[in-house]
C-alpha cells in the first residue's frame, strides 16, 4: 500500500514564496527589456531635433548592443556563484541611471552614454533572469517540466522588447513631452522592479570559497550560436533602423505607428514560442518568408507589406530563439547555467549589433533598398547555413 504525504507547512510555505517570486522575476525582466526599447520610436524624433543621420542611429543603436556584449563577456557568468539578486540588484541601478541621463542629457553625447549603461544593464539582466526563472519554476513546481517556464521567459524577453517599443510610441504621440514622459514612466517601473528582486528568495548558494574571477567562457552549441545569432539579427533590425524607414521612406510619421511595427515583429516572436512542438525548421521556413517579404515591401513601398513580413521574420525568429535556449537550458549543468546562458545571449548580441551595423555603413553609400537586399541574401546565406548545420548534426 503506498502512502501518501502531504508537504509541511514551512515547505508549503516556502514553495509557494517560490511561485509569487517566479511571477515577480517574470515583471521585472519584462520592465527591464521594454526599457530598453524605448529608444527605437522615438529616433526620429531625436534626428529631427538634433540633425543626425540614419548611420547615426545605427551608431547609437550599436553603442547599446556593445554594451550587452561587453557586459556578458564580463559578467554575465558572475550570478552563479555570486546570486541571483546580487547581479540583478545592480543591473536595475545601471538603467535607473540611464533612464535619468536619458531625461536631463537629451543630447546627442548623453543619448549615447545611456544607451551604453542601458546594454550593461541588460548585459547582466538577461541571462541571469532567465536562470532565475528556471531556479523559481522548479522550486516551485519540482515534479513539473519546463513548459510555464519556457513561455513565461519567452514571453518576458520578446514581449518585453515589444512592449517597450509601443508604449514608448503610445506616449510619445498623444502624451506631452514625448522625449521625457516615456523615460518618467519607466523610472517608476524600474524602480519598482528593484523592490521586487529585493522582495524574491535567492536560489543560489555561495560557494565556501569564491572562485577567482575569469571573463565568460563562450561554451555554447554551433547550432544554437547560429540560430540566436541570426534570430537577433532581425530583431536589430526592427530596433534601429525600421522606425526611420517607415517614417521616411514610406512616409508615415506616425511615432505610435513606429513603436507598433516594433511591437508587431516581437509579439509575434512572442506569440511563436507559446506553441507547442514548434521546430527549428518551422522557424527557419518562417523567418527566410518574412525577410524576402520585407525586403518586396521596401522595394514596393508598402507598409502593409512591410508588416506582413515582419510578422512573419518575427515569428520564424522567436521559433528560432527558443529552440536555442532550449538547447542550452536542458544540456547546462545547474551550476553553470547562468555562464551556458550568458554565452548564447553574447553571440546573440553579436547578431544584433554586426549586421545592423553593417546595414548602417551601406545605406551610406547605396539606397536602403538597395541596402535592404543586400541585408536579405545575408540572413538567407545564414539560414541555409543552419539548415545544412543541423542536418549534419542529426545524422
Amino acid at each position: 500500500m503506498t502512502v501518501l504525504t502531504r508537504p509541511a507547512p514551512a515547505e508549503r510555505a516556502d514553495s509557494a514564496r517560490h511561485g509569487v517570486a517566479f511571477w515577480l522575476i517574470a515583471a521585472v525582466f519584462l520592465v527591464s527589456l521594454a526599457f530598453s526599447t524605448v529608444p527605437a520610436p522615438l529616433y526620429p524624433l531625436y534626428q529631427r531635433q538634433d540633425g543626425f543621420s540614419s548611420f547615426t542611429v545605427t551608431i547609437v543603436f550599436a553603442v547599446y548592443a556593445i554594451g550587452v556584449v561587453i557586459s556578458l563577456l564580463l559578467a554575465g557568468h558572475v550570478s552563479d556563484w555570486a546570486g541571483r539578486r546580487r547581479v540583478l540588484l545592480p543591473a536595475l541601478g545601471l538603467e535607473i541611471v540611464a533612464a535619468l541621463l536619458f531625461l536631463f542629457w537629451p543630447a546627442l553625447p548623453g543619448l549615447i552614454v545611456a544607451r551604453f549603461l542601458t546594454g550593461l544593464g541588460v548585459g547582466l539582466i538577461t541571462a541571469t533572469a532567465t536562470a532565475y526563472l528556471l531556479e523559481l519554476h522548479t522550486a516551485h513546481r519540482p515534479a513539473a517540466g519546463r513548459a510555464r517556464f519556457e513561455i513565461v521567459s519567452a514571453a518576458a524577453n520578446l514581449g518585453g522588447l515589444g512592449t517597450g517599443t509601443l508604449v514608448a510610441g503610445f506616449l510619445a504621440q498623444f502624451a506631452p513631452a514625448p522625449l521625457r514622459t516615456p523615460y518618467i514612466v519607466f523610472l517608476i517601473l524600474l524602480t519598482l522592479a528593484v523592490a521586487a528582486v529585493a522582495a524574491a528568495p535567492e536560489t543560489v548558494r555561495a560557494p565556501a570559497v569564491r572562485p577567482p574571477y575569469r571573463p565568460q567562457r563562450v561554451r555554447v552549441d554551433l547550432v544554437a550560436s547560429m540560430t540566436a545569432f541570426t534570430a537577433f539579427a532581425v530583431f536589430g533590425l526592427f530596433t534601429s533602423l525600421a522606425p526611420g524607414f517607415v517614417a521616411g521612406s514610406l512616409h508615415h510619421p506616425s511615432r505610435l505607428l513606429a513603436g507598433a511595427v516594433s511591437f508587431v515583429v516581437f509579439a509575434a516572436g512572442a506569440v511563436a514560442q507559446t506553441a507547442a512542438r514548434q521546430r527549428l525548421g518551422t522557424g527557419l521556413v518562417a523567418l527566410a518568408a518574412g525577410v524576402v517579404t520585407v525586403a518586396a515591401a521596401t522595394q514596393l513601398t508598402s507598409l502593409g507589406l512591410f508588416l506582413a513580413g515582419g510578422a512573419l521574420a518575427g515569428g520564424g525568429a522567436g521559433i528560432m530563439f527558443k529552440a536555442a535556449v532550449r538547447v542550452v537550458t536542458s544540456t547546462a549543468a545547474a551550476h553553470q547555467r547562468g555562464e551556458t546562458l550568458a554565452g548564447l545571449f553574447l553571440v546573440a548580441y553579436l547578431g544584433l549589433v554586426g549586421p545592423v551595423l553593417g546595414l548602417g555603413v551601406a545605406t551610406r553609400y547605396v539606397p536602403a533598398t538597395t541596402a535592404m537586399l543586400w541585408f536579405t541574401g545575408f540572413l538567407l546565406a545564414l539560414l541555409g547555413t543552419i539548415t545544412l548545420l543541423d542536418r549534419l548534426v542529426r545524422r
